[in-house]
């Protein structure tokens, strides 16, 4: 390899290194890569920075901001509310409801799409005493899997799609994904329905662990400094035998007695750090003498009404890897948590000195106002108010769904580019007040789009450079010996590994100039290579973190690490057989 080849090879390593301990943002991760390949002079500025230049980028912000009006309108609230039914424990639920999370994700973006079901699925399946668990995967799923019918059911098949021209070929067709995706959706479907009830076990959700007993969470109130419990004994202050709460400690400032008796006398400041169900800090507000050390800020809130809401922590959030205290989280949020849901566990250190983590389940507390304030932000992944509903159907629900339309059937039948047509859908959204403009502005996820902007200049350096082709040619030297089916193999394999690791897009984009030379030299249509890396990237099954919906079902569904992949391994084959299979059948090698 030459100079610059290794001197990319070292930035993409040291890229993938920092993607994958997700301590710093992608966005940031990526833009710091194509900037070192630039200053290193293995790419010109043109090059580094050719995907702020591309139409893909723009044109998935543009279908962030139309998704977002089919959302804030409830376009498809009417369509969601039907399709689980009244019928049925397990399988006809999940029929019902898989096709048109499927449909409705291959033309939109899948996460207004699952933050809808969340809460809908939730709500029906507690008030009939099933477990969400056995539904909010699948949806994920069937959202991911519904991205693989269009161009545009994913911003990972958008930019695989831009980037081809700067290899010399077509971008996809509308519905050419769609000839392995189907495929694989309609199997896919089968697979869900099927084994869905059987392999996901039964988990209580950060909802059940709120409203039910049995779940526990941890919270704490402050004695009064001269209130009526100050000085009193915990027996005689009637906190010994609470309903459904237990007291575990009590936190002197410089020493915490625990467990607690019933002498133990409570000192003005003490804090008191119960165990239960949340609900139950209300019956413990109304005790005279103490006071909410996770609520004081709702004291100071003109709206007397409060609410409470559970708040999924997303990859991109600054809460991430901090504590309440470090953020301060009740001035910045207007909001206090009183628990954390954590891979069904619960967090039992004080909620002010433990460090948020990925994929963790917030319950808090709040004005009504707050899902409206915070669902847009990357802050929180999913916002849901606990025993909420989705938005109502409105009067202008129609005009993002005939725009959607007209954006669909114009780009399929070749009469107006997809740019164009989101472009001008979202300007007429704008124009009509559907949405305003800072309501446009949060719809638009900025880390995405920097993530697929960066990552042109690092797969450019990987082309000029020659890394591509010396990858590529180890994996044809190793796979090729089944020919091209073993090459298309090695590069789902990998996709599949990368996209688990990292995210899916900037999985695709590195992917895309190795699966381009390993088709030349392996016997593959580079058309075909393309589409399979496309379709690997988007179909990520084994873990939360390798997709967002995967993320956001996994506070609300009470689900461990681990239960992914007892049910993404049989979709997970399914795509790689699909993909192997289906690839030569319809992008035949040239010759």
């Amino acid at each position: 390899m030459s100079v610059d080849a290794w001197v990319t090879l070292a930035v993409v390593a040291g890229v993938l290194a920092l993607l994958v301990r997700g301590r710093i943002a992608p966005s940031l991760v990526l833009l710091g890569g194509a900037v070192a390949v630039l200053v290193l002079g293995v790419v010109t500025p043109e090059e580094a920075f050719s995907g702020f230049s591309n139409p893909a980028p723009v044109t998935v912000a543009a279908l962030f901001v139309l998704a977002a009006a089919v959302e804030k309108t409830g376009a498809l609230t009417p369509v969601m509310q039907r399709t689980l039914g009244d019928g049925g424990t397990y399988r006809r639920p999940l029929l019902r409801s898989l096709p048109p999370t499927m449909a409705a994700s291959a033309f939109l973006n899948n996460t207004p799409v699952v933050a809808m079901l969340v809460m809908q699925v939730s709500a029906w399946a507690e008030r009939r005493d099933i477990a969400p668990s056995k539904f909010l995967m699948p949806i994920s799923f069937a959202a991911i899997m519904g991205g693989l019918l269009t161009v545009i059911g994913t911003s990972t098949t958008l930019v695989v799609s831009s980037q081809m021209t700067t290899f010399g070929l077509d971008q996809l067709g509308f519905f050419e994904i769609s000839r392995i995706g189907l495929p694989i959706a309609l199997v896919g479907l089968v697979l869900l329905v099927v084994m869905a009830p059987i392999a996901l076990p039964d988990r209580r959700s950060a909802r059940a662990e709120v409203e039910e007993e049995g779940r526990r969470f941890s919270f704490e109130m402050q004695v009064v400094p001269g209130g009526p419990l100050d000085g009193r004994s915990v027996e005689r202050a009637r906190l010994r035998r609470l309903e459904g709460l237990f007291l575990a400690s009590v936190d002197r400032g410089d020493t915490v007695i625990a467990p607690v008796r019933p002498e133990t006398v409570l000192r003005g400041g003490n804090r008191l750090h119960f165990v239960g169900p949340a609900h139950r800090v209300v019956d413990l507000q109304d005790t005279p003498g103490l006071r909410s050390t996770e609520l004081e800020h709702v004291l100071d809130l003109e709206e007397p009404a409060v609410r409470y809401f559970e708040a999924v922590v997303g990859q991109r959030s600054p809460l991430v890897g901090k504590t309440l205290k470090d953020v301060g989280f009740r001035s910045t949020y207007q909001a206090a948590v009183l628990a954390i849901h954590r891979s069904g566990q619960l967090v039992a250190n004080r909620l002010g000195t433990e460090r948020i983590r990925l994929g963790d389940t917030l319950i808090i507390v709040s004005d009504p106002g707050f899902r409206d304030r915070w669902r847009d932000r990357p802050d929180f992944l999913l916002v849901a108010e606990l025993d909420g509903s989705p938005p109502v159907a409105t009067s202008r629900a129609w005009i993002p769904v005939a725009l959607l339309a007209a954006v669909v059937v114009l780009a399929a039948t070749g009469l107006v580019p997809i740019l164009n047509g989101a472009l001008v859908a979202a300007a007429v959204l704008l124009a009509s007040k559907v949405l305003t403009v800072s309501e446009a502005r949060r719809a638009i996820d900025f880390d995405v789009i920097l993530v697929i902007a960066s990552a042109f200049g690092l797969a450019a350096a990987m082309e000029s450079s020659g890394l591509a082709e010396a990858i590529a040619g180890g994996l044809v030297q190793v796979a090729g010996t089944l020919g091209p089916y073993g090459v298309l193999l090695g590069l789902v394999l990998a996709t599949i590994v990368l996209t688990e690791l990292i995210t899916n897009n900037a999985a695709a984009l590195l992917m895309l100039p190795i699966a381009l030379n390993a088709a030349a030299a392996g016997g593959v249509d580079p058309r075909g290579a393309a589409i399979a890396v496309a379709v690997a990237a988007s179909a990520s099954f084994l873990s939360p973190i390798g997709y967002q919906t995967n993320m956001m079902v996994y506070g609300p569904g009470g689900y461990r690490f681990t239960d992914y992949a007892r049910l993404g391994w049989m979709l997970t084959t399914l795509v790689i057989l699909a993909t192997v299979i289906l690839v030569p059948v319809f992008w035949p090698p040239a010759g």
